[in-house]
């Protein structure tokens, strides 16, 4: 499965997403285990997911806070202020070259960023 599945989130009482529906092909494909192995540039870990979904999280702001950045190591490694960097991690709309900056301090590609 090389192209991104469409998933479905559905909401508990609480208003918080409980469930998540996949195509059929899709759930025989990880049951059967026939996913192709992901290098870790492709991937996103479980933990980032449930912060930006459970929490409201920027996709940033999860990446950060599960590598364990704070937001002063990756302004000083992007070489701008903590200010700055802040206002990137709450924005809803960053640019590309944004993202490519902000993933690179990171270490880890700007893809994983655009969830």
């Amino acid at each position: 499965m090389t192209t991104p599945i469409d998933v479905q989130f559905i909401a508990g009482k609480d208003g918080k997403p409980e469930y998540a529906v996949i195509p059929f092909k899709a759930f025989q494909a990880l049951c059967n285990h026939k996913v192709r192995e992901f290098n870790e540039k492709e991937t996103i870990p479980h933990e980032v997911i449930k912060k930006i979904h459970l929490e409201d999280m920027s996709s940033i702001q999860a990446w950060r806070e599960y590598l364990n950045f704070t937001q002063t190591e990756i302004a000083e490694k992007m070489g701008i202020s903590q200010a700055a960097y802040s206002q990137m991690e709450t924005s809803k709309k960053n640019r590309k070259a944004t993202l490519e900056k902000i993933a690179k301090a990171m270490n880890i590609d700007y893809l994983q960023l655009r969830i």
